[in-house]
């Protein structure tokens, strides 16, 4: 796996949650195992302790976003720096069953799986993997989407670091919004003309 894919973890974890519309999807054990996406050792370590702790990384990581959003580079430097520390990586190098051309197995990285829990496997993997990103990208490069009121994390991976919205979805009705407020300023102005 592509390191820097990892840092997808620390997405799908801060987005287990929307702060201002009051929902959080990470209510069970089964949510939890859901957020490591394929079935693993860690994900199936899974307990009910790790929902506490996976929640007190998420609101950590949010913070991480949120200083790289409001361009506070060196904040949301820190921030990580400090999850980091507290959930160190512990790389294995791994083939599983997957062979290449010549039937020899293909070694790769994979961090953190002989973590004791779920969630401190979860964390290294996503603090690791947002590092790489951070560091190769750019601070710039981790947001907050601008449509309300999602607020969902994303990561920026367009070529002219101009995304500003977690999904499709958000900037179409961000567009869509934008089109009917000026559409309300036109027919407010064409209106205060006429009556004047």
């Amino acid at each position: 796996m592509d390191l820097a894919s990892y840092a997808d973890f620390a997405v799908r974890l801060v987005n287990s949650e929307e702060p201002d519309r009051g929902t959080d999807s990470l209510g069970s054990v089964d949510a939890v195992r859901a957020l490591f996406g394929a079935p693993s050792r860690a994900s199936a370590l899974a307990d009910e302790s790790d929902l506490p702790r996976l929640r007190a990384v998420r609101t950590r990581l949010r913070g991480v976003f949120e200083a790289a959003a409001e361009g506070e580079d060196v904040r949301a430097v820190d921030l990580l720096n400090s999850l980091m520390v507290e959930y160190p990586v512990s790389p294995l190098v791994s083939g599983h069953d997957d062979l290449d051309a010549t039937g020899r197995p293909n070694w790769h990285l994979h961090l953190a799986d002989n973590a004791p829990t779920a969630a401190a496997n979860y964390a290294a993997v996503a603090c690791m993997g947002l590092a790489i990103h951070l560091t190769e990208l750019g601070v710039d490069r981790l947001g907050i989407c601008q449509a309300s009121p999602c607020r969902n994390a994303y990561l920026d991976t367009s070529t002219n670091r101009s995304r500003r919205y977690c999904s499709d979805r958000c900037a179409t009705r961000a567009n869509v919004a934008a089109y009917r407020a000026r559409k309300r300023q036109e027919a407010q102005r064409a209106l205060a003309a006429a009556q004047a």
